[in-house]
């Protein structure tokens, strides 16, 4: 059975000739239509490179990148991303940076200026069900960073991709906040069915969070690892205290830790 997103054999190297670096060999990656999973693995293993390629901003040099049973050739318009920084522009409003993807993206690209009305709505519901109602108007400056965050999800969802990247999108936030976003990710997720790539160094964010967690081996990267996750969903944030969540975490942990010793 082919997935939504599908890496087949897929490998890729930066740089000329005798200075290439090998950045992914032999990777394989099947994930199905609305399927939350997430991507660990040692730094410099690939990670990014993976997301680059799913999304079309490069291609492999062998192999073959599919999303929704198309052969990806260059940039995917059915995803949304999300990243670390949330790049917000200063001189936007919080609403103005979220509508943002729907002066790029088409359809929406034509539709703006006529349907302007129904589209800042739909920003104002996204904004309310991350607790950002009211925050419209605000300047990026205003925002909190996990405020900020919390619009940066809202403006990779805007335009209603069917594929939500994140890469180490809570990475740079506080312990606290970083677990209210992962209920925020959890309950939106669950509301709207997209299929999420979640890159993160975090073991626990990965478990929380996703349906599946693949694990890379060091640099030239591949999978080694496919692991359920089969807590049952919604998900409280208590789990994340229970033995048999940690015994995964420390599970994955230690397949890292050989990947790295095997580097």
């Amino acid at each position: 059975m082919t997935g939504f997103v599908d890496l087949r054999n897929v490998r890729l190297s930066y740089g000329q000739a005798d200075d290439a670096t090998l950045a992914l060999d032999g990777l394989d990656m099947s994930i199905q239509e609305g399927e939350f999973a997430a991507v660990v693995g040692p730094s410099g293993c690939g990670k990014s490179t993976l997301m680059k390629l799913a999304t079309g901003l490069i291609n492999p040099q062998e192999g073959t990148v599919e999303v929704a049973h198309q052969e990806v050739s260059g940039p995917v318009s059915i995803a949304g991303m999300a990243f670390q920084n949330p790049s917000m522009l200063p001189w936007r409003s919080t609403i103005s940076n979220v509508m943002l993807p729907l002066e790029i993206v088409q359809p929406h690209r034509a539709n703006l200026r006529r349907e302007k009305v129904a589209y800042t709505a739909k920003a104002e519901e996204l904004l309310k069900l991350v607790g950002l109602g009211g925050f419209g108007e605000k300047y990026p400056w205003q925002l909190s960073g996990g405020m900020q965050q919390r619009a940066n999800l809202c403006r990779a969802l805007i335009h209603d991709p069917a594929l939500l990247m994140l890469d180490e999108p809570f990475g740079a936030l506080d312990a606290f906040t970083r677990e209210e976003l992962w209920q925020v990710m959890r309950d939106l997720h669950a509301e709207k069915n997209f299929t999420v790539i979640l890159v993160t160094h975090d073991l626990r964010e990965a478990v929380y969070l996703a349906d599946t967690v693949f694990v890379m081996s060091a640099r030239p990267g591949k999978i080694i690892e496919r692991r359920e996750v089969s807590f049952a969903r919604p998900r409280s944030i208590d789990l994340i205290y229970e033995a048999e969540f940690n015994d995964i975490v420390h599970d994955l942990r230690a397949l890292i830790a050989e990947a790295r010793v095997a580097a």
